[in-house]
């Protein structure tokens, strides 16, 4: 039995699909009124994905602004803000594939932690920083094989094995830099990640060539769909589209070109963290919604065990998921590794996986799996930062910050819940 549809099936499907959503019989673009009309059916029906995160951002970052004037939105303050959240939306983007099945990772942070301690010691012995970079990967793609195997092939519910692998690995991680000890990470590559900034130019022209590829895929998208007499959004909330990516990314890069720096050292342009993450967040957009893998995903997500009869092999999906998760905590240590320009015996730990599977939830990813995508992580990871950073500069004491953080994650939760129930209720 084949585990793919075929691609008149697909289209049909996606076509039934859309024409359910935006309320409409005809063919080809729908109207303006039609595609309004589809999206207020899908927020009734409790599908409202990102759209609680992103109002609680807009909120959050208004209230900041309100309270902390000239200093939340400062250019200083702009670029801290894309640092402090760049490995938390890497490793909520590895876990979100976890939690597209409606299992847990428990001991991603941790093996971030180590591939990061992996990548520091070889760095060490004198290795390049690209070599220490593959084998701190394949590190976590063992780990992420390990997992899977052991909650698809052992049947070990992946709560408990990886609350067991979350234990292991720190002592591993102790063992490999040893304890009390630091591993400093002098290399200039590595600590540019999360520290050096692109050349202002070179900022500029790849904003406007992403914006430029961003537009293009969308009109040919468009363009393709209306050829193949498929419902389509209508041409209008497209070009929307595209205007308020082009103002967010043109707007930022303008605050960012700026020189941040008070003293004599200049500091300007684009992190260099940003077009990293944005790297990830296109491929595992398009992993996720172009590839058969990614249907399968949400397939395994939605209902295992008829995914199971359709042909689906989800021992595999679960191990490639935790694979995906591991890899990506190690990119996410490696991250971390460079903001501190050490790695301790504690990366990894702590409050980091917390705030991880917090950002997926905050950013509309269901714990019950079946529901969500990369750019959820984006979202909620910059929810998270922003929430920390603002508090910070207003100088609340810490366990402030955990309880609105904890209040916040609560509430995403809750907003979850309510939706899938409208969900279940209106049958979707």
């Amino acid at each position: 039995m084949t585990t793919e549809n075929p691609p008149s099936l697909t289209k049909k499907v996606d076509d039934v699909e859309a024409r359910a959503m935006f309320a409409g019989d005809a063919a080809g673009p729908v109207s303006l009124g039609q595609y309004w009309q589809g999206y207020l059916n899908k927020l009734r029906a409790g599908d409202v994905g990102s759209l609680p995160a992103i109002l609680g951002l807009v909120v959050l970052l208004v209230v900041f602004t309100i309270a902390s004037p000239g200093t939340f939105l400062s250019t200083f303050n702009l670029a801290n803000l894309l640092t402090q959240a760049g490995s938390i939306c890497v490793l909520a983007m590895g876990i979100g594939f976890v939690l597209l099945l409606g299992h847990i990772d428990l001991s991603a942070g941790v093996i971030g932690g180590v591939g990061a301690g992996v990548m520091a010691e070889m760095l060490l012995k004198g290795l390049p920083w690209y070599a220490t970079v593959l084998i701190a990967l394949a590190v976590g793609v063992v780990m992420g094989i390990f997992t899977g195997v052991l909650v698809s092939a052992v049947g070990i519910p992946s709560f408990v094995v990886t609350l067991a692998t979350f234990l292991a690995y720190q002592g591993v991680l102790l063992w490999i830099i040893g304890t009390g000890g630091t591993v400093p990470i002098n290399n200039d590559v590595i600590f540019a990640v999360s520290n050096g900034n692109m050349p202002v130019t070179l900022g500029w022209i790849v904003v406007i060539a992403s914006i430029a590829a961003y537009a293009g895929i969308n009109l040919i998208v468009y363009q393709r769909r209306r050829a193949a007499n498929l419902v389509t959004p209508p041409l209008q909330v497209i070009l929307l589209r595209i205007a308020l990516i082009a103002i967010l990314l043109l707007g930022a890069t303008f605050l960012l070109s700026q020189n941040r720096s008070k003293g004599v050292i200049v500091l300007e342009g684009i992190p260099w963290i940003a077009p990293i993450v944005g790297v990830l967040l296109v491929f595992w957009t398009f992993v996720q919604n172009r590839t058969a893998f990614g249907r399968h995903v949400y397939a395994v997500g939605g209902n295992a065990e008829a995914a199971r009869r359709a042909g689906i092999r989800v021992g595999n999906i679960t191990i490639a998921c935790f694979v995906i998760s591991s890899a990506m905590a190690v990119a996410s240590g490696i991250i971390a590794a460079s903001r501190l320009s050490s790695v301790t015996p504690d990366a990894g730990a702590g409050n980091t996986l917390l705030y991880a599977v917090a950002a997926a939830v905050i950013g509309g990813t269901s714990l019950f799996g079946g529901k969500g995508k990369a750019r959820d992580a984006i979202i909620g990871g910059l929810v998270i930062a922003v929430i920390d950073n603002g508090l910070g500069l207003l100088g609340l004491q810490a366990y402030i910050k955990y309880i609105v953080t904890g209040l916040v994650l609560l509430l995403a939760a809750s907003v979850d819940a309510i939706s899938r129930r409208r969900r279940a209720g209106a049958g979707r």
